[in-house]
């Protein structure tokens, strides 16, 4: 029975290997200390934290998130450990919510290995405070237990880690807080949480007003609607190993919650004993490109806890082999004669059965997503789809803009073959940055520093070009700063069919002009909206999305041309207007931190695979690769011709 804790209320632990889930309705810090019998903790070795997430039996969470899992295996920690602490603290300098006060209360579990919950703790009464001990594992008389404790901090993670006797609390708090926001710049942005109704919750101020002279939508003023506990998907999904001979059930935690419109009709039942077979749009939604967006999401979500589950049992099994090798060895006697030996064959018959048990669930949830993934992928809208699909042959101007874009391919090493689909939200929240840099990927090391610039401009036209086919006539406008001319040839196709707003904009005075007339809409545009008069827009302005791409930077640009575009990375997004940027960071070295957090607020890419980009549950490093068109295809020339012949005929 699951013992459910109020403050200071304790509970046995019946086992030594742990989980603790935390759920949460907002991003949230998780790390742990490992404390004395005091509950001293000895210096920063002793703390897990995004920055530094492995310690000796003790894992977190590598960056900021609304759910995590942390691992424990307390028959692995230093002899010398006599509590865990589990901390919690809410990111700062990310926009989001400065004290737990704002946001739902955080849901702590304990659960065993299976997820079956030991002890729960809900985080009540939180209001100033930035940063909460939730609670401690200790040891006593050899027993341990688990206590509630609750603690805030008004002051956040310095002030908590102080208390716990770290010395130089404040700057180690600070570089938590630095790895977190590294962290979150790479992290995908996960789907939008939904209003109880079931409709998307939009966050921002959403675009510039129409031509009609609507407003945006203004952001949501409650608190979003808090998601489901990992404790779910432990159970129901793809990261439970199923008991011995049973199905597994690959329900995603938040697919079939509430009815909207309901999925199409599902295949003929399946024979009892085995998965009901995949079905394109088995998710709720509105439309079928809504459903569509949620289950690719659903997916991406499955294969990350399919895969965490998997890494951890292999660590679980490691760690096992390791401590029986110790106790083994640790005897004299067992070195005389074969004990040694027949010990160490023993400790990895362990390992083995124990890895290959964890590969065959793995596998199992690996071949239910890939029939999904064969049923999804031909059933795709042209947003959705990529360059090779079908679609894109019977492609018409959209009357109106989906939800989201397609940019690119994720996979993870444990099973290549298998792409989720890369969706950004539409709107765009944040802008892109090609990096054209020599990346520590290996198919970027293998080439030539001008190759992977002429690349990575290539990418970046491919990224406009789907910007453009997927927003209709007249709503999206593409701009382009190219200071030296050497991105002529990749941008040839937008060129020749005329989709530019204007021909890209060369030497410092196309810079500047460029820069100006898109500064200047922003801010004529946001102060039509705090005044709630966009009716009063110059009839001039068009206020239809922008897209800046911006080629070789900073190359051309001056210090009044680099704040500008600081500018328009960080208010652009809300009024419509977004970057593209081509750039390789080493370039702008000379600028030092001052354009940290221009890097930061923009979604990193790469013209070749690159294992950058980390999911918002559990922090893999997920293989990014950019759509390709397939060879000697023209279907990048069939639709920008459409584009073209759309905007002269006003969509007609």
């Amino acid at each position: 029975m699951t013992a459910e804790l109020v403050r200071g209320q304790n509970h046995t632990l019946p086992q030594t290997r742990l989980e603790i889930r935390v759920s949460a309705g907002s991003p949230v810090v998780a790390g742990a200390t490992l404390g004395d019998e005091q509950g001293t903790v000895h210096g920063i070795e002793w703390i897990a934290h995004p920055g530094s997430p492995q310690l000796p039996g003790l894992e977190v969470s590598r960056q900021a998130a609304a759910d995590h899992r942390l691992a424990v295996d307390l028959d692995a920690l230093p002899g010398s450990v006599h509590r865990v602490t589990v901390l919690l603290a809410l990111p700062v300098g990310s926009g989001g919510p400065v004290r737990f006060g704002a946001v739902a209360a955080p849901f702590v579990a304990v659960t065993g290995l299976d997820g079956t919950e030991i002890a729960t703790f809900t985080l009540t009464g939180l209001d100033a405070e930035s940063a909460v001990t939730a609670l401690e594992l200790y040891r006593r008389q050899g027993v341990w237990k688990v206590r509630a404790v609750g603690q805030g901090y008004a002051a956040g993670l310095a002030e908590m880690l102080a208390d716990q006797g770290v010395a130089r609390a404040a700057e180690l708090a600070a570089s938590i807080q630095e790895a977190v926001a590294r962290g979150m710049a790479r992290s995908v942005a996960p789907p939008p949480p939904r209003t109880p109704d079931g409709d998307r919750v939009r966050h921002g101020a959403g675009p510039a007003p129409s031509a009609g002279g609507q407003q945006p939508p203004a952001p949501p003023s409650a608190a979003p609607v808090p998601q489901e506990p990992l404790s779910d998907p432990a159970t129901t999904g793809p990261s439970a190993v199923p008991p011995a001979g049973g199905p597994v059930n690959y329900a995603h935690p938040r697919r079939r919650t509430t009815a909207p419109p309901p999925p199409p009709p599902a295949a003929p039942p399946a024979p009892p004993g085995s998965p009901a077979p995949p079905v394109a749009g088995d998710a709720t939604g509105w439309s079928m490109d809504e459903r569509l967006y949620n289950q690719i999401w659903g997916m991406f979500e499955d294969l990350a806890r399919a895969t965490a589950a998997y890494r951890s049992a292999v660590d679980f099994a490691e760690s096992r082999m390791d401590q029986e090798l110790d106790r083994a060895l640790s005897d004299p006697r067992s070195r005389i004669g074969g004990a040694g030996d027949r010990a160490r064959e023993t400790a990895r018959a362990k390992r083995d059965e124990l890895t290959s048990r964890a590969r065959e669930a793995l596998d199992r949830d690996l071949t239910q997503l890939a029939a999904e993934a064969a049923v999804v992928e031909p059933a795709l809208p042209a947003a959705y789809a990529g360059w090779a699909n079908p679609v894109w042959h019977a492609y018409q101007v959209p009357m109106e803009m989906p939800m989201a874009l397609r940019i690119g391919d994720l996979h993870l090493p444990e099973a290549t073959e298998l792409r989720i689909p890369l969706l950004v939200r539409l709107p765009l929240e944040r802008g892109i940055w090609v990096d054209s840099g020599r990346t520590a990927s290996e198919a970027a090391t293998l080439m030539e520093s001008d190759q992977l610039r002429r690349l990575a401009m290539e990418t970046a036209v491919m990224h406009a070009a789907r910007m453009l086919a997927v927003h209709p006539a007249g709503e999206f406008s593409v701009h382009v700063i190219d200071p030296a001319g050497s991105g002529a040839a990749a941008l040839a196709p937008l060129v020749r069919s005329g989709v530019l707003a204007g021909p890209p904009a060369a030497g410092p005075g196309g810079v500047t002009s460029v820069l100006a007339h898109l500064t200047r809409r922003v801010d004529l545009v946001q102060m039509a909206v705090r005044a709630g008069a966009a009716d009063s827009l110059p009839p001039d302005l068009d206020t239809g999305e922008q897209l800046l791409i911006v080629n070789d930077f900073p190359h051309g640009f001056d210090d009044r041309a680099v704040t500008q575009l600081r500018y328009l990375a960080d208010e652009g997004p809300s009024v419509g207007v977004h970057l593209l940027m081509v750039a390789d960071r080493e370039d702008a070295s000379a600028y030092g931190p001052v354009l940290d957090p221009l890097w930061r607020s923009l979604l990193r890419v790469t013209p070749v695979a690159d294992d950058h980009l980390a999911d918002p549950w559990v922090g893999h490093a997920w293989t990014y690769e950019p759509l390709g068109l397939p060879a000697g295809s023209r279907v990048l020339e069939h639709v920008l011709a459409r584009v073209a012949e759309a905007r002269r005929t006003g969509g007609r």
